[in-house]
């Protein structure tokens, strides 16, 4: 699929001074003064450009893998690493890239979406421009350096859970193919995952500072939210492109731009993505939640917190009840104490005041 390199139409005087001053031009003489060619100049033919083979992708995930869980192993003897600046920087700068990237991607579609629409941007040219193809690429290296988040867990000896891991690995092969699938639609999961990283690793940065965050839980609703837009977006685009190529006589808006092995990839692993942080979220504060209120009722009526379960269970007797039980004991107890000249009499007509006079 063809795409532009930018805007080729001329600017008066004014617009081209306030144009130099926009994220895209900055970020390009940045670029263009590193690289020796303008950003949107990109080559992402496989072999390439750096990361952008199978074999080497694949290689990447088996050493991230193979570091974690030897990693973990190697640390079950050890003690854990404070390892608290590191955390800070590398939280902080994931911040600033994020955000950076998410500026430089609205900049982008903006003016897209606004002239053209948002099917032209999500099937059409409009997703796959020589500077979003570029902002693609810088975004799938980042999902390299996100693996450290693993790495920091291994050493400081945190809990590793199969979402943690295999949501990272599975993002950076998922990046990947659509890099080398040419799906325009990437653009939306893209923007998505990067506003949540921005929210997510500021709370990780401010929470390694030591400052109490009460949002924590609103991180991983709004990751729920991110997926079922996302499976919006992709099945449609999907939808779109499988009818117009093999049923074109059903409904649907057009064709879609991408290649099928894409398509599938993105369809499969953001409805796994769905299923697994839809079962975190139930399984870490809906437990937390039940187990507050344990806690609360403990801490309030001073009692074991087993035996706050059992009470929990049953249901508790009334003053009434209990008072009354007691007097039949009475009743069956003045008998036999008779006998050693024992009178309970009065005890017995106290304990039927209580009880309503039976």
């Amino acid at each position: 699929m063809s795409y532009s390199r930018g805007p080729q139409s001329p600017f008066d005087a004014k617009a081209v001074q306030m144009s130099d001053l926009s994220p895209w031009r900055i970020f390009d003489r940045v670029w263009t003064a590193g690289m020796g060619y303008p950003a949107d100049q990109l080559d992402i033919t496989p072999g390439a450009t750096p990361m952008l083979t199978l074999k080497s992708t694949a290689m990447m995930l088996v050493s991230y893998y193979t570091i974690v869980l030897g990693g973990r192993e190697l640390m079950r003897s050890r003690p854990a690493f404070k390892l608290n600046d590191l955390f800070l920087i590398h939280n902080f700068y994931l911040t600033v890239i994020s955000g950076a990237l998410l500026v430089l991607f609205v900049e982008q579609l903006g003016p897209t979406i606004w002239k053209h629409g948002v099917f032209f941007a999500i099937c059409g040219d409009g997703g796959w421009t020589g500077p979003l193809v570029t902002l693609y690429y810088l975004n799938y290296l980042t999902k390299y350096l996100e693996l450290l988040d693993t790495v920091f867990l291994v050493l400081k000896k945190k809990p590793l859970t199969f979402l943690h891991c295999y949501h990272h690995g599975a993002t950076a092969f998922l990046c990947y193919t659509q890099l080398i699938g040419r799906t325009p639609v990437s653009w939306v999961p893209i923007t998505l995952n990067l506003t949540v990283h921005v929210v997510m690793y500021w709370y990780y940065f401010q929470a390694a500072r030591g400052i109490r965050i009460w949002w924590k839980e609103w991180i991983t609703r709004l990751q729920i939210a991110q997926f079922v837009i996302d499976l919006g977006f992709v099945y449609y685009a999907t939808y779109n492109y499988y009818i117009n190529k093999y049923i074109p006589s059903l409904p649907h808006v057009g064709t879609c731009g991408g290649e099928e092995f894409a398509a599938f990839t993105g369809c499969a692993t953001l409805s796994s993505y769905l299923v697994l942080f839809i079962s975190f979220y139930a399984a870490t504060y809906k437990k937390a939640s039940t187990k507050d209120k344990r806690s609360t009722l403990a801490m309030s009526t001073s009692i074991p917190s087993d035996a706050v379960h059992e009470l929990e269970r049953k249901k508790m007797p009334t003053m009434m009840e209990t008072s009354e039980t007691a007097v039949d004991a009475l009743h069956c107890a003045e008998g036999l104490m008779k006998a050693a000249g024992t009178s309970i009499v009065s005890t017995t007509q106290d304990l039927h005041l209580m009880g309503g006079g039976k």
